[in-house]
């Protein structure tokens, strides 16, 4: 194959994308139509190989060829082309671009896939499979490594290979009869196993164990042994997913049990029926809990327990916050929102109820005329694709989606209408992420008053407007205004939610971690740690939540030069987010940075640096050399090698890191400074003042041309080319500047006292 270029003089052949037991997936041209497709091709077998076996998967190729190329569905791989080329079996199909689960899972180490997620991928996989058993089709073989989650959040099966028609029972005989494996252990259906009659409810069992696996990050009987695994299938009752992972809503637990009930009339009826279970779920009073976003750039997919954490403000070096997502990503409009004129009940405004769905309008609005459900489909299918955008990072393209699915949807659907609001609290969320606060706060307060007016001051979903709106007031450094916001939504939790309920708990961290801002560290302390002791009674020590709130505990501590205590605090953290998350997991990473930090305020350096230079490895192992983590590990390395008194060789760690930052980050960026004047210390200390004036007032310069000539590090920087200046004996011009700065810093003073 690897010679044969273009098969049949049309289909040109670029690299290997996939292989398998049946052969290899080419990307591929279809020179006669110009699109990219993927070729399937069957292995060659040579002339050792059994002849009949050859038959058998010869005929097992062209059937899948035929079977697939009659299959239409959004969710199933669309076939192109089949046929044969030199003695080798074809088949055409579209170019997937995009990850199948199984990679998602490698990728996200293992960890389960975020709820809404599970949900969406659920209910698309539903639909594809009441296509084909409606067309008298069984895969046979459902498994991860066969479901696509493309770019745009959509999903599609692969790879029926192992289908048969529901007609044709004799020749899937003939097929098994050869001894080939049909199936995968981990997701083979006890009649599968036993051999018996197999029809739509073996793919509703195979999909159950998918979905058991995306929801909780293992297969329901996750054995070494092939043998006990099929045992499992075949006699053992599955653990409830919620053993697994507690946030999981009851009613995925319920169905995705039911998908595995030992005999095919324990299930539910077909996948139809399903979807219509998963709609109604997602859509009635148990919704999924609201999910939690972390403000954080490049962060890998976790689960949705874990998506709380954060890498830490000092770790990252920019603050952090937990947002509640409203309404369900993934779910689409359904035009149900009707113009019934009739009067409808206000609002109760004393108990939150569930976010408004598509089929549970927001009481008290008169929307418009009813728009096509294929209009419905298309924004529904684009604000997917906007999400799906900024979970790959593209929040540019992503920010341009949801700002024009806004206008569309408020132009068919009216303002306030909740998707309308959806979307609008999207768009808020990405120009939050493009580094535009001062947009964010418009687009935020904006959808903050509209739930405000159509859903009541205490609704959950106006509440969680409202607390982006105090997140971004932070980012704007406006730490009084967002603290006021933060109040007054904690009130509101604890009124209608009580002081336990995870969304009062995430408001209360967060307004703790304002009150840090504001300077005021024992109130932080103080709320932070009643935090995190509340969420450890209510969730465990190792839980992701309470973690992250111990880790503001830490820092806290920290502001308070209670060092001690602090790296007690982050040590432990270390240790459990190692054990739930993972050695090299990036909060595992951050929060050891922090024990380093800690060491070294301790004056214990030997110790730090010993860690740090671990962190730097595992640092370059995970992310790379220049990546701006990586780098911060290496600064602290070369801090403590000062701190040790070994000059040189922090000087030159500080010059390699500062022109890499230089290169990655740019000349004038904080982190690539904070390097320039490492290097100006350790010239200093190896008594090179000329040098290291010379560093020093690049610095300076570069501080003032950005933040302005009384910012405080611009001061705190030409505080250090007197001192040069001084060390060096020239005394007149050291104590000019040293007036200048204190002119500037006593004015600054004035200007904040007014």
């Amino acid at each position: 194959m690897a010679e044969t270029r273009l098969i049949q003089g049309r289909y040109r052949l670029h690299d290997v994308i996939g292989r398998g037991g049946m052969g290899e997936v080419w990307r591929a041209t279809d020179e006669s139509l110009g699109r990219r497709v993927a070729v399937k091709c069957l292995k060659p077998l040579g002339p050792q190989q059994d002849a009949n076996f050859v038959t058998v998967l010869r005929e097992r190729f062209r059937r899948e060829a035929r079977v697939a190329a009659s299959l239409q569905h959004r969710g199933v791989t669309v076939v192109h082309d089949f046929g044969e080329s030199d003695g080798v079996l074809f088949l055409v199909m579209e170019l997937l671009e995009g990850h199948n689960l199984s990679q998602l899972l490698e990728e996200n180490k293992q960890h389960p896939l975020p709820v809404p997620d599970v949900v969406d991928i659920a209910e698309q996989v539903a639909d594809a499979l009441a296509y084909t058993h409606r067309q008298g089709i069984v895969h046979r073989d459902l498994k991860p490594a066969n479901i696509m989650r493309l770019g745009d959040g959509a999903v599609k099966i692969c790879d029926f290979g192992i289908a048969r028609l529901g007609a044709d029972i004799g020749f899937t005989s003939r097929l098994t009869g050869t001894g080939i494996a049909m199936g995968t252990p981990h997701y083979m259906s006890p009649e599968q196993i036993s051999g018996g009659e197999v029809d739509h409810r073996s793919d509703l069992y195979s999909l159950g164990c998918v979905l058991y696996e995306i929801a909780t990050g293992a297969p329901p009987f996750d054995l070494d042994d092939a043998w006990a695994v099929l045992v499992g299938h075949r006699d053992t009752p599955p653990e409830p997913l919620r053993t697994h992972r507690a946030e999981l809503p009851d009613y995925l637990d319920r169905i995705v049990l039911d998908l595995l009930a030992k005999t095919p009339e324990g299930r539910p009826t077909d996948a139809t029926d399903l979807r219509r279970r998963i709609v109604s779920a997602r859509t009635g009073p148990q919704r999924i809990p609201a999910e939690v976003r972390v403000h954080e750039a490049a962060a890998p997919r976790l689960p949705s327990w874990a998506g709380r954490m954060t890498h830490g403000h000092r770790a990252t070096g920019a603050s952090r916050a937990l947002r509640t997502v409203p309404f369900d990503p993934a779910a689409g409009l359904t035009g149900e929102w009707t113009t019934d004129s009739r009067a409808l009940p206000a609002p109760d405004r004393g108990v939150p109820g569930p976010a408004p769905s598509p089929e549970s309008p927001a009481r008290g609005v008169v929307p418009r005329s009813t728009p096509s459900p294929e209009l419905l489909a298309v924004l529904a299918s684009r604000h997917r694709a906007g999400l799906s955008l900024g979970r790959l990072g593209r929040w540019e393209e992503a920010e341009d989606v949801h700002r024009s699915v806004a206008e569309d949807r408020e132009r068919v659907l009216g303002p306030d209408h909740p998707e309308t609001l959806t979307s609008r609290y999207e768009l808020g969320f990405t120009l939050s992420r493009l580094s535009r606060p001062a947009d964010a706060l418009r687009a935020f307060a904006r959808v903050a008053e509209a739930r405000e007016r159509v859903l009541g001051p205490d609704h959950a979903d106006t509440l969680a407007a409202r607390q982006e709106t105090a997140y971004v007031l932070g980012r704007l450094g406006r730490h009084f205004e967002a603290h006021q916001v933060y109040a007054a939504v904690l009130a509101s939790r604890e009124r209608t939610m009580g002081p336990d309920h995870p969304d009062t708990l995430r408001c209360r961290h967060n307004l703790a971690f304002n009150l840090g801002r504001l300077g005021r560290l024992d109130e932080s302390y103080r709320m932070a740690r009643e935090v995190a002791e509340a969420r450890t009674r209510l969730l465990g020590d190792e839980h992701p939540d309470t973690l992250v709130t111990r880790y503001e505990v830490a820092y806290t501590l920290g502001q308070l030069e209670r060092w001690p205590e602090a790296l007690a605090t982050y040590r432990d953290v270390a240790s459990a987010r190692g054990s739930v998350l993972g050695p090299d997991h990036p909060d595992t990473l951050a929060a050891r940075y922090e024990v380093g930090i800690s060491l070294g305020r301790l004056g214990r350096s030997a110790e730090a640096l010993e860690l740090y230079r671990d962190l730097v490895d595992a640092r370059t192992r995970v992310h790379g050399p220049d990546d701006p983590e990586t780098l911060r590990a290496r600064h602290g390395l070369g801090v403590n090698l000062g701190r040790l008194s070994r000059w040189e060789e922090a000087v030159e760690e500080a010059r390699e890191v500062c022109a890499i930052r230089e290169r990655v980050l740019g000349a004038d960026h904080p982190d690539t400074l904070v390097s320039r004047r490492e290097i100006a210390v350790g010239l200093g200390w190896l008594a090179d003042w000329t040098a290291a004036l010379s560093v020093y007032r690049q610095v300076a310069d570069a501080r003032e041309r950005v933040l302005g000539a009384d910012h405080a590090d611009t001061l705190a920087s030409r505080h250090d080319e007197a001192h040069c200046l001084e060390q060096l004996g020239r005394h007149a011009e050291a104590v000019d500047l040293y007036r200048r700065v204190a002119a500037l810093r006593r004015t600054d003073g004035e200007r904040n006292t007014s």
